[in-house]
């Protein structure tokens, strides 16, 4: 004879109501912590970022790159999910590999603008969680800085930061950069005639406040510097630490520098 539990009886507080459903819930994604800017002047651009990668407030490394070489006049930057940033530093480099192959000379900037572009909304569905900052030398000897969301979305700017510190690096370099919520300089001072000097000086800056406020940023510090084609050094060659890293001698000239940034 079977058992049947009365209406009234209590139920064991470890048994579930049969009406409530568990929901199952898949996230591939990662916050990975850290910060990228970049800043272009009249005739070079500065791209930088930290080296710190974190998860929550564990740090899983203190030497994660996440500026990157593509030609020598373009750099990328890429801020969010370690993994889709480095997978999507190989897939640009393996287009930029082929369209070389196929035409014997770099691609220009606003092109490698526009294939990051097209390859990010490829992948709109299910994106690359990454926000990428490309910087370098247009054609015309320029500095630009070209900025991504995740899906493709992009403009053509003077500065822009993005990563877990940016509510505070970007209002800084709007200040300073842009000259907003203060009296500009006189002489009708435009952004793009700051010198490479001074656009160092406030990269370090920026990052230097960035690492005492926020866990995420930290531990080292990468600069890669285009300069457009036949531009002086601008005191580079004055500063501790820099690395030439130019791939050909006949056209526009890259350097990296490198500094210490607070460990904890």
């Amino acid at each position: 004879m079977a058992f049947v539990l009365p209406a009234h009886a209590p139920r064991s507080p470890h048994t579930a109501p049969s009406h409530v459903s568990q929901q199952q819930q898949f996230n591939p994604y990662s916050e990975n912590g850290g910060t990228i800017l970049a800043i272009a002047g009249k005739n070079f651009s500065v791209i930088a970022g930290d080296t710190r990668q974190t998860d929550g407030y564990n740090i899983q490394t203190r030497y994660a790159p996440k500026v990157f070489r593509l030609t020598d006049t373009a750099v990328l930057a890429t801020n969010g999910f370690a993994a889709d940033g480095n997978m999507f530093v190989k897939k640009v480099r393996q287009q930029l590999e082929w369209y070389r192959h196929a035409h014997a000379k770099d691609m220009s900037l606003q092109a490698i603008a526009r294939l990051i572009q097209t390859m990010l909304y490829q992948r709109r569905f299910f994106p690359f969680y990454v926000y990428n900052i490309l910087g370098g030398i247009e054609d015309d000897g320029s500095g630009a800085v070209y900025s991504f969301d995740p899906v493709g979305s992009y403009e053509r700017e003077t500065c822009r930061a993005a990563g877990a510190a940016s509510s505070l690096v970007q209002p800084f370099l709007d200040n300073q950069i842009y000259f907003k919520n203060q009296t500009a300089p006189p002489g009708n001072a435009n952004p793009t005639h700051l010198p490479l000097p001074h656009v160092l000086s406030l990269v370090i800056d920026s990052f230097t406040s960035a690492t005492e406020r926020h866990i995420e940023v930290g531990d080292g510090l990468e600069m890669y510097v285009v300069l457009a084609r036949g531009s002086p050094l601008q005191g580079l060659d004055t500063i501790q630490g820099v690395t030439e890293v130019t791939g050909t001698r006949s056209g526009e000239r890259m350097f990296v520098i490198r500094r210490n940034l607070k460990r904890d």
